[in-house]
């Protein structure tokens, strides 16, 4: 009992240690990106054919604060990855515990590609769109903390939204998730992601079918990675069945 105790002890504090870095260098990102937010900023906004407005002292602030923060998570995301790779490792063989830390870097490079895809793609549809309707009706000004928001929101869930192949992916490469289960979820999943496409995009038709549609995309992508995986492991398990007998 007092093993175990002790054990459970270890293990809480190896995590508790591993949460310290890990937030620590997430601080440390934060700094390095409020160093270099400024010319960051006017690289967001040189498409901009007007001057964005600040209405308080605070909003640059928040939206340095937030460009900085973003920065920071991208730059986390694979120490974050490898510390919880180090926790988890000693209960993985050793072809699971290479396997997981394969998927480190792709972890990074997926988050970094939706950010992308939001903010390249939907954001100018978008924001050409919306303003568009106030053509000729409107002087149309932007706030800087308004501004940003709406950017933010629209690219911020597509970083998050792009792990779900590789998540899916690493579930099943340890036997948690498989296509078939994936596949019976496929309407409860299509009614969640539809919610979030709703909730993460401006109250029109046109922002909920171009944040939609790619979700579904991506849940499509990884059923079909899990049916990949699923299968290679069906084999190898037979080939392995067979070489016992």
């Amino acid at each position: 009992m007092e093993n175990k105790t002790s054990q459970m002890i270890d293990h809480l504090e190896e995590l508790r240690n591993r949460m310290i870095m890990t937030i620590l260098a997430f601080l440390g990102f934060v700094v390095g990106g409020l160093i270099f937010v400024n010319p960051i900023y006017q690289w967001l906004i040189r498409d901009l054919d007007m001057k964005l407005a600040v209405l308080g002292p605070s909003d640059i602030l928040w939206v340095y604060l937030m460009i900085a923060t973003i920065i920071a998570l991208a730059a986390t995301i694979p120490i974050a990855a490898f510390q919880v790779w180090r926790f988890i490792a000693p209960a993985l063989t050793r072809e699971e515990s290479k396997v997981t830390l394969k998927f480190i870097p792709a972890l990074f490079f997926l988050f970094i590609f939706g950010i992308a895809f939001g903010y390249f793609l939907l954001f100018p549809i978008l924001l050409d769109f919306l303003t568009s309707l106030s053509e000729g009706q409107f002087n149309l000004m932007f706030t800087v903390d308004k501004y940003f928001r709406f950017m933010i929101t629209l690219t911020l869930p597509f970083g998050l939204l792009f792990e779900m192949p590789l998540v899916v992916l690493f579930l099943t490469r340890l036997d948690i998730l498989n296509p078939m289960r994936l596949r019976k979820a496929r309407k409860m999943s299509y009614f969640v992601l539809i919610i979030v496409s709703v909730l993460i995009t401006p109250p029109d038709f046109l922002s909920d079918i171009l944040v939609i549609i790619p979700l579904l995309v991506l849940y499509e992508i990884s059923v079909t990675l899990s049916n990949v995986v699923y299968k290679k492991q069906l084999k190898r398990r037979e080939a392995l069945s067979k070489t016992a007998a």
